[in-house]
């Protein structure tokens, strides 16, 4: 089952272009990472959800994860709380969501017409020659 870690940050004043610039550069080659999106959730802050094929996959990259940290520890700010820089988050999928799909459209009267007459007009030439044969050979009996 897929699941997801969800890491929450606050950058110090001035830093938030280069923070941004290290996870674009950062293209990490964890086992069972997916993938990842670094979402701007405020003026100095940040939040990074990423996608793993299951939760061992988190679990075995930890140490991994916090080496990457360690390369921009420096730009961020502490969150209070006794939380430290970061506050992560992570676990299974229990739902996937998706868009709702789009209620199909009905057809109107005047539209199913519209088919109707387009059919017909497909094989209408075929019908009017048909009917016109068979008018000539009543017609000569």
């Amino acid at each position: 089952m897929a699941a997801f870690n969800v890491v929450r940050f606050r950058v110090k004043p001035g830093n938030e272009q280069a923070f941004i610039e290290a996870h674009r550069k950062m293209g990490p080659a964890f086992k069972g990472f997916v993938g990842g999106s670094l979402v701007r959730t405020g003026d100095r802050t940040f939040c990074l959800v990423g996608e793993w094929r299951n939760f061992q996959s988190i679990v075995n990259a930890r140490p991994q994860m916090v080496s990457m940290l360690d390369e921009f520890r420096g730009m961020l700010e502490d969150l209070g709380n006794g939380l430290g820089v970061t506050d992560p988050v992570s676990g299974e999928s229990v739902a996937r969501l998706g868009p709702s799909k789009p209620a199909a459209k009905k057809r109107t009267a005047a539209r199913r017409g519209a088919v109707k007459r387009a059919a017909g007009k497909k094989t209408g030439g075929k019908r009017k020659a048909g009917k016109a044969k068979s008018a000539a050979r009543k017609r000569k009996r």
